[in-house]
């Protein structure tokens, strides 16, 4: 069976993406977020993070075909961008940390 035909990979990608797109959408509003809001905000993506971490840590360990292509594919178009996908969480990890910086500024 190959990586794409299981059902809970095609359930855990569908999740995962349905997750992300709501926090992003949810993120439009996070000026207005009380402190407690963005406190809850920051750590939901920090847990969305981790799982979309290991979901692509699995394409990089699977021997599947479709798996590697999907990895390289997403290696390219991070590439015309000038990173790397490790160099992308980075970023974000530093992203979520700046603005756990300052929310407890405003402590």
């Amino acid at each position: 069976m190959g990586f794409f035909d299981s059902e809970i990979v095609q359930q855990e990608a569908k999740q995962l993406f349905d997750d992300y797109q709501a926090l992003i959408k949810l993120g439009n509003s996070y000026g207005k977020f009380d402190r407690e809001g963005k406190k809850l905000f920051i750590e939901q993506m920090e847990a969305m993070m981790d799982r979309y971490r290991i979901f692509m840590k699995r394409f990089e360990l699977s021997e599947d075909f479709m798996a590697q292509m999907t990895m390289e594919q997403m290696k390219t178009q991070l590439g015309q961008f000038g990173i790397t996908p490790q160099q992308m969480f980075d970023q974000m990890n530093f992203t979520l940390q700046r603005m756990k910086a300052e929310l407890e500024k405003q402590t």
